[in-house]
C-alpha cells in the first residue's frame, strides 16, 4: 500500500492512528517507533523529525490501541498484552505498511514489545532493534514507581496532562497501570525471547531511571548472542529521548547507520 503522511491503520477490530516521516518502505530503509506504556505517537514530540533528518531512512510512527487517536481497549488489558502486541499486531502492521527491511526501536514497553518481536518473530527484514529504557523483567523499582503514578494520577494534575495526547485517557492509563499492579505480573518475564535474537541490538540507559535499573541491560548483555551495544546516559531518567535528547539521537544514530550501511548505500544516502 502507499502510505499517506498520516492516517489510520485497521488491524483487527483497531483503528490505529499513524505518521509517516521521510520515504516510504518502497524507496528506503525504515525504522518502526513502538512508544512506551503511557505513551502514543504525539508524545514524541519532534524525535522521529530529528531521527529521520539525522540518519536519512523513513520513520514511522503509530499509537497502539488504546493509546492517542487509536481504538480503546477492552479492560483489564490481559497480563501478556506485550507479547499478544509482538506476536500478534505487529506482524499484521509491518506486512500491512509494507515494511522491507529496518530497524524496530522501542521505548519501554516499546523496547519490550521490540525485543519479544525480534526473538520470536524470524523476520529477514530486520537488521537491528534499538531498546530505550527496555523491562525484561519485572523489578521492585517498577512496582513502586507504578504504584506512585497510580496515585499522582488520581489525587494531581497528571490526568489532565495525560489526556492531552489520549482521547480516552483512563483506557490508557488503567490498561497499562492495572496490569503493571497485578500481583501475578511480578512472574512476567521475557527474558527468553533474547537469545533467539539475530541482528545488533541497542540499549540506552537512563542513569536514574525510576522505572528500571542497570539490571535490565546485565540481563540483555547475558542473554544475548548478538552484539550488544549500551549506551547509559548520566542523569537521565526513563525518557532519556525526552530528557537528553541530543546524546540519545546521536546514539541511535550512529547505531542505525551501521545497522543499515548496506541498505542506505544502495539508496545513496548518507551513512
Amino acid at each position: 500500500m502507499t502510505l499517506a503522511p498520516t492516517g489510520f491503520l485497521s488491524i483487527g477490530s483497531s483503528e490505529l492512528e499513524y505518521r509517516m516521516i521521510g520515504p516510504g518502505p518502497a524507496n528506503a530503509p525504515m525504522i518502526v517507533m513502538l512508544h512506551e506504556g503511557l505513551g502514543s505517537l504525539g508524545l514524541w514530540g519532534d524525535f522521529p523529525d530529528r531521527l529521520q533528518a539525522a540518519i536519512g531512512a523513513g520513520v514511522f510512527v503509530y499509537s497502539r490501541a488504546g493509546y492517542g487517536n487509536s481504538t480503546p481497549v477492552a479492560l483489564p488489558r490481559p497480563l501478556d498484552y506485550m507479547q499478544r502486541e509482538a506476536l500478534d499486531v505487529l506482524p499484521k502492521l509491518l506486512d500491512l505498511i509494507g515494511f522491507r527491511r529496518g530497524i524496530l526501536l522501542g521505548h519501554s514497553d516499546g523496547a519490550s514489545i521490540a525485543a519479544i518481536y525480534a526473538g520470536g518473530i524470524e523476520d529477514h527484514r530486520l537488521r537491528g532493534v534499538v531498546m530505550i529504557a527496555p523491562h525484561f523483567i519485572v523489578e521492585n523499582v517498577s512496582v513502586k514507581s507504578i504504584a506512585e503514578i497510580k496515585t499522582a494520577y488520581e489525587t494531581t494534575e497528571l490526568k489532565s496532562k495525560l489526556a492531552r495526547w489520549h482521547k480516552d485517557v483512563d483506557n490508557a492509563f488503567y490498561g497499562w497501570n492495572g496490569a503493571w499492579l497485578d500481583p501475578k505480573f511480578r512472574d512476567w518475564d521475557i527474558s527468553d525471547y533474547l537469545a533467539y535474537i539475530r541482528v545488533p541490538v541497542a540499549v540506552l540507559q537512563g542513569g536514574n531511571d525510576q522505572y528500571g535499573t542497570m539490571r535490565q541491560v546485565e540481563i540483555a548483555r547475558e542473554e544475548c548472542y548478538c552484539p550488544v551495544d549500551v549506551t547509559e546516559i548520566p542523569g537521565a531518567g526513563h525518557s532519556p529521548h525526552r530528557e537528553a535528547p541530543d546524546v540519545t539521537l546521536d546514539a541511535i544514530t550512529q547505531f542505525a547507520r551501521a545497522a543499515l550501511r548496506d541498505e542506505m548505500g544502495l539508496q545513496g544516502c548518507a551513512g
